[in-house]
């Protein structure tokens, strides 16, 4: 029998902690060995047991989670699940979270503590798994001020007709900032599909908007998707590109989950792929399972260029891994260059670009 996946529980409730240690050991390749009441037990407990995942609750006595799991992930890189708070201010901390090195995080309900987490029983269960998977490095120390931007488009007046299209799971929200914040203000509309809760994804447009040259919010059903734009699937609805005479229009839907997602990037990249096809580019980045990859596939069909994250910068490799075993990739690039590499295809695309 293969190994267990270790975790180190750390919350001041005891309550949290008895429901996260029932949760988690009752997946067959899951294994709490160890509880903490706060950060200060934790430290000592990571050096004696050393678990391959820690769950950090984010509001503690003695050192607060983020100052810790900033403390973490400067001198002792692990993977880590945050759990936080399903409020305005718990998202903020979660995105702030996410942003220090945490790989995801897990929503603690506002009323029916036991019940509801255990509702999200096969959720936690899988977070923790790709947290163990995950390739957590130090936190550099990045500066505040945004990056250079790219180069305007060569063709800005075909702009309108051109679409961008990132989908990303575990890792994505600092992968897709990364893919963002260089976009010179006169980029082509980018369309968002994040696995992220609902509730949640408000504060990661804001904070995007606050990062970067173009405008940044969350998708509203039968808003004209316009160049300068990026558009972010609101959490627990599905996005899909459509048509209104030659306006591309964002539509929200919550029907079923695909792939256990809503949002789906299948169901954003097949949209696309109908509605766009030769006009658009595909990205996909970091994330755990395969969300995504037929999609890609499928746009590539279309005529749509379509991109992959490497396997050395991604967190999670395992839906760029898809993809590209599906066929659907036509190039694989670092994060660090994604952005550079997306707009000098369609600079240079641009005299092939078709009107559907």
């Amino acid at each position: 029998m293969s190994r267990k996946i270790t975790v180190l529980c750390v919350d001041d409730s005891a309550l949290i902690r008895q429901v996260m240690t029932e949760i988690i050991n009752s997946q067959p390749d899951l294994q709490v060995v160890g509880v903490a009441a706060d950060p200060l037990v934790a430290r000592d407990m990571i050096k004696a047991l050393n678990p391959d995942v820690l769950t950090l609750d984010v509001e503690m006595p003695r050192m607060d989670g983020l100052e810790f799991l900033e403390k973490l992930m400067r001198l002792r890189p692990m993977p880590v699940v945050m759990v936080s708070s399903l409020t305005e201010r718990g998202s903020e901390i979660a995105m702030r979270a996410l942003e220090l090195g945490a790989v995801d995080f897990v929503t603690k309900p506002r009323l029916g503590m036991r019940d509801g987490l255990l509702q999200y029983a096969d959720e936690i269960g899988d977070k923790i798994r790709a947290a163990a998977c995950a390739r957590v490095r130090a936190r550099p120390v990045r500066s505040a001020a945004a990056p250079a931007a790219l180069e305007p488009l060569r063709k800005p007046f075909l702009s309108t007709e051109k679409l961008i299209v990132i989908g990303a799971s575990t890792g994505g929200t600092e992968a897709i900032r990364e893919v963002l914040q260089p976009l010179p203000a006169d980029s082509p509309a980018v369309l968002i599909a994040q696995h992220m809760p609902s509730g949640f994804t408000r504060s990661f447009a804001q904070r995007l908007d606050g990062l970067c040259r173009i405008h940044v919010k969350e998708a509203e059903h039968g808003e004209r998707v316009l160049p300068g734009h990026a558009y972010i699937a609101p959490g627990g609805w599905h996005l899909a590109l459509g048509r209104s005479g030659a306006n591309y229009m964002a539509q929200l839907n919550q029907d079923e989950a695909v792939n256990r997602h809503r949002p789906s990037v299948d169901v954003l990249f097949d949209s696309v792929a109908r509605h766009a096809g030769v006009n658009a580019v595909g990205v996909l980045l970091t994330g755990m399972g395969r969300d995504g990859a037929a999609g890609l596939a499928r746009m590539r069909q279309a005529g749509a260029y379509t991109f992959a994250q490497d396997e050395a910068s991604c967190i999670v490799f395992g839906m760029p891994r898809e993809a590209i075993a599906l066929g659907g990739v036509d190039e694989v690039r670092p994060l660090h260059e994604m952005a550079g590499a997306v707009l000098a295809h369609l600079s240079t695309f641009g005299e092939r670009v078709s009107r559907v």
